[in-house]
């Protein structure tokens, strides 16, 4: 298998705890989407295991590169992000499992046997809220950063980091007149009426989440 994570003690904590199993081995690692996306199409591992915080752009980006090239590699997304954020968007992006990093090690390991099964795997609590929404057709929980899309939420995300639109713009390897749409969008779509607001609510929904 293969590991794209950006952070080195931990991804090595990751290789230690695979190679201790028998019939699992690391073939490769990354810490960004295009060494990620090189040695994936290069090693065509039996499943990838995918953080959505990466070098650069995001995970989900490197998902969405996979498919959009036909690189059929069943994806495990890694990530300290709640599933209520990520996890959906992550299954859209093409993954077919999420776990966060404060799951045991147990059940990251039986995460990874259910995707290589061919199966689906989510946290049991959020699955059962994912099929509630599918029945019922609308989200009772929805909230105004759900309306961002993934770009958005990235942008916003960095945003909150105090990251300038230059900045942005050169670690997702933008323009910058793209970043300022993006920021445009935001805006109208959290009901912002100015950069200000957008950078005070873009930080403080960043500390929530620390």
């Amino acid at each position: 298998m293969v590991i794209v994570e950006d952070h080195l003690m931990f991804r090595e904590q990751l290789v230690r705890l695979i190679n201790k199993v028998g019939d699992m081995r690391v073939c490769g690692e990354a810490d960004n989407i295009r060494d990620g996306f090189a040695l994936i199409r290069q090693a065509r591992p039996s499943i990838a295991i995918v953080d959505i915080s990466l070098k650069g752009s995001s995970g989900l980006e490197l998902l969405k590169d996979l498919r959009a090239q036909g690189v059929a590699v069943p994806a495990l997304v890694l990530s300290m992000h709640d599933e209520s954020l990520y996890a959906e968007r992550a299954l859209r992006a093409g993954a077919r499992g999420y776990v966060t990093k404060d799951e045991t090690s147990a059940k990251f390991m039986k995460a990874i046997r259910e995707v290589l099964k061919g199966e689906i795997y989510l946290n049991p609590r959020f699955m059962s809220g994912m099929i509630h929404k599918m029945i019922s057709g609308r989200d009772g929980h929805a909230r105004p950063i759900d309306r961002l899309a993934d770009r958005e939420l990235e942008v916003f995300d960095l945003v909150g980091r105090g990251l300038t639109t230059r900045e942005i713009a050169t670690q997702l390897s933008l323009g910058i007149t793209t970043v300022d749409t993006y920021r445009a969008r935001i805006k109208e779509k959290l009901n912002l009426e100015n950069v200000a607001r957008l950078r005070v609510e873009a930080s403080r929904w960043v500390q929530l989440r620390e």
